[in-house]
């Protein structure tokens, strides 16, 4: 059976992401976490990003997205429709949910030193508590042990012990 695995996690657990253009070309400074990014840019990106998946799953049996989906991969209706969607491709929804200290994640934006960082780094208290770190156990389908695994990634050596268990799991068809 086809494939798409989702990546995802809070910020700075393990995976990268940049755009810049849109907000130079709106004459905003560069803020992900800002109110233009979210009405102008964040669904857009994710619509984008999930069309090109669609399409590659025609001339592909796995594709992989590495993006957030903060909200989404917690609204039950919202996963419901994509795997809908994907079953019309003979697809189905893997997620690796990316298991990291909120610490280590302070630890990874401050060593990266990135202008995507910088509003969250000025302001940590405050964007730490919009942050949920929680597995999204409302993806977890009880038969089927593809629909969430767990990367933990606060330590090279727990890393390097995820990705030998999941490997397996994701090599199978």
């Amino acid at each position: 059976m086809k494939k798409l695995i989702l990546v995802t996690s809070p910020p700075a657990c393990g995976k990268t992401r940049l755009s810049k253009q849109i907000f130079k070309v709106a004459g905003k400074p560069y803020d992900r976490s800002s109110a233009f990014f979210e009405a102008n840019i964040r669904d857009y990106e994710y619509e984008t990003i999930l069309d090109l998946a669609f399409e590659a799953l025609r001339y592909a049996d796995t594709v992989l997205i590495n993006a957030p989906f903060t909200r989404e991969i917690r609204d039950t209706a919202y996963i419901q429709n994509l795997r809908a969607k994907l079953g019309e491709y003979g697809a189905k929804l893997c997620v690796i949910w990316i298991v990291t200290d909120p610490a280590v994640c302070k630890a990874r934006m401050m060593r990266r030193s990135s202008d995507r960082d910088a509003w969250k780094m000025e302001h940590w208290d405050e964007y730490i508590k919009g942050v949920n770190f929680d597995i999204p156990e409302n993806l977890r389908i009880p038969d089927d042990p593809e629909s969430l695994l767990l990367y933990y990634n606060s330590t090279d050596d727990l890393a390097d012990a995820s990705f030998a268990r999941i490997l397996p799991m994701l090599n199978q068809n």
